[in-house]
């Protein structure tokens, strides 16, 4: 007889999205499927990025940058810009 595993439920909230990326390593979306709700994503694809600034950061910092931009399979740069992206979002 197959014994079926606990399902356990997604928490409310995380404490990073480290934590968060650390918990669904951990357990199957497929468990989760009819659990979670239709999100609309928008995508500006079509929006070049035509302005640059300078950012001036201590080496430490932009190393830290670096390793965080590397285990999530970026660049730097693309890290920088999707957290000030997300910042200014939730600044509204």
């Amino acid at each position: 007889m197959i014994q079926q595993k606990k399902k356990i439920n997604i928490p409310e909230k995380f404490g990073s999205y480290e934590e968060e990326a650390a918990w669904f390593d951990k357990h199957d979306l497929a468990d989760y499927w009819h659990d979670l709700e239709p999100v609309d994503i928008d995508f500006q694809l079509d929006k070049p990025k035509e302005e640059n600034i300078v950012v001036r950061l201590q080496k430490p910092i932009k190393e830290r940058l670096e390793r965080i931009a590397r285990r999530k399979g970026l660049n730097i740069s693309s890290l920088t810009r999707m957290w000030i992206m997300e910042k200014l979002h939730s600044s509204r």
